[in-house]
């Protein structure tokens, strides 16, 4: 490694002095210039010697920079331009740096991703940060994202790529505004093939970070529409109390069984994918009942088959907020054909 954490350094394209805080890798490193990281390869960066040596610069300095990534502190960062410092549009991005190590060949591998959250926008944040794998949470964080600024969540180890990460917010104004929403969700969900396919993408284009955008502007607050319930009551329509409405759902069912052939009658019909539709459909139904009348958990038979039906319901079950957890073991009533959901209110 050319440069180790304390150097001091020359950023040339910019001419600027900073010093050297962290080592992403054989051919990178966080620089720190007056208070702003960012990563830079090493071939950006020299000594200051060559610098102090030579009268003559060979790039003239410039008053304002743009730079790819920047790493906040905790504490709330100096008051600094409104311009944006990042190549991202406007809006809040979920921003991954790769940090690069080399493997027992020589060649540059990644060893984990540092996860930033980039506000492209006036507006401050207050949110909840939840990273799941598998349905169930590794790491939460709640705090605040200031106007035009970024802030460090945590690495991730790359390995951990192939066990479903999924990468949930819910982000609200910290000036509230009675125009917008009072909560915004937003979730990402990362395979590991599309990752390798942008990081190859951005290593063709010299860039440091690549990034998804969680939502460009914060949603208005929904218009109620105000019903007349008298008008409704006049035409025969039954109107219930909010605090009695449960009594009037449909009664939720403990266990429900999606194997076709219980779910309609002109099922030999149907293809495939219009099969796979209704035993969905069913299955929200259900599964909404369930959480309407509060049931501690419930049994959902999927059948063995190709397996398309239980996955299908497994990815629904990781993103409802509602799910504690869920499990597919061997019972001596179904085999493995069955998924057990536990609820949590």
């Amino acid at each position: 490694m050319k440069f180790q954490v304390g150097d001091k350094v020359v950023v040339m394209h910019s001419n600027e002095e900073g010093e050297v805080v962290d080592i992403l890798g054989e051919k990178m490193v966080m620089v720190d210039v007056r208070g702003v990281k960012f990563p830079a390869y090493t071939d950006q960066l020299d000594f200051p010697y060559f610098k102090r040596f030579t009268e003559k610069k060979l790039f003239p300095e410039k008053k304002e920079k743009k730079y790819i990534d920047q790493v906040p502190v905790e504490k709330k960062p100096p008051e600094r331009s409104k311009e944006r410092l990042t190549h991202l549009a406007e809006g809040v991005w979920l921003t991954f740096l790769p940090v690069f190590d080399s493997d027992e060949f020589g060649d540059d591998v990644v060893e984990s991703l540092k996860v930033h959250l980039v506000n492209n926008t006036p507006a401050g944040y207050l949110f909840s940060y939840k990273l799941n794998y598998f349905g169930k949470a590794e790491f939460e964080l709640d705090n605040q994202l200031y106007g035009f600024h970024d802030f460090y969540l945590h690495d991730v180890p790359f390995a951990n790529l192939n066990d479903n990460p999924v990468f949930e917010f819910d982000f609200s104004p910290v000036n509230r505004d009675k125009r917008k929403a009072d909560h915004y969700e937003s979730s990402l969900k990362l395979k590991a093939r599309q990752v390798f396919a942008r990081i190859e993408e951005i290593r063709k284009k010299g860039e440091a970070t690549f990034s998804y955008k969680l939502f460009e502007t914060f949603p208005d607050k929904p218009i109620e529409d105000k019903i007349d319930a008298g008008h409704l009551n006049s035409a025969g329509y039954r109107i219930y109390e909010a605090s009695r409405a449960r009594q009037h759902l449909e009664p939720a069912r403990q266990e429900i069984d999606l194997h076709i052939e219980k779910l309609s009658d002109n099922w030999e019909k149907m293809d495939n994918f219009e099969i796979l539709t209704l035993q969905l459909q069913y299955f929200d139904k259900y599964f909404d009942l369930a959480i309407a009348h509060h049931l501690p958990s419930m049994v959902v038979i999927h059948g063995l088959g190709s397996g398309k039906l239980r996955d299908e319901i497994h990815e629904l079950l990781r993103l409802k907020k509602e799910v504690k957890s869920f499990v597919n073991r061997y019972d001596p009533r179904y085999g493995y054909g069955a998924t057990e959901i536990f609820f949590q209110y």
